[in-house]
């Protein structure tokens, strides 16, 4: 039996997560985790930089750190799919009634994949 890969594994099963985040939101079912961040002030925005930035750090190794130069800047290719991804998913809202789209949202969501992506760089570069 072939041992499962990790840099698929990882980042599969986050995004997965993700998605379920993202499915109790839209269906605007009330749970612990959502009242309990609604609690910590600012707590909606560190959850939103602390997750989509641990995506971007499992994507980023799932493809192995690879990066493209855009507009002169080194940019991760996870990195950017991810930003993509946090872009459509806080547009979305628009049509939930029982979300917001909040583009504060996507600036802690952009937050988080920068500095979760300056810290891979720093490890991976020799």
């Amino acid at each position: 039996m072939k041992m499962i890969n990790l840099r698929v594994l990882l980042p599969l099963g986050f995004f997965l997560f993700i998605g379920f985040i993202i499915y109790l939101a839209d269906s605007a079912d009330d749970n612990f985790a959502f009242t309990l961040i609604g609690h910590i002030p600012y707590g909606d925005k560190l959850m939103h930089g602390l997750l989509y930035g641990i995506m971007a750090l499992l994507l980023n190794y799932g493809l192995n750190f690879k990066s493209k130069n855009i507009l002169g800047f080194n940019v991760q290719i996870g990195a950017l799919i991810v930003l993509v991804f946090a872009g459509v998913e806080e547009l979305s809202q628009y049509w939930f009634p029982s979300r917001t789209c909040d583009m504060v949202d996507f600036v802690a969501d952009i937050i988080g994949v920068v500095l979760f992506s300056l810290i891979n760089t720093k490890k991976h570069q020799k």
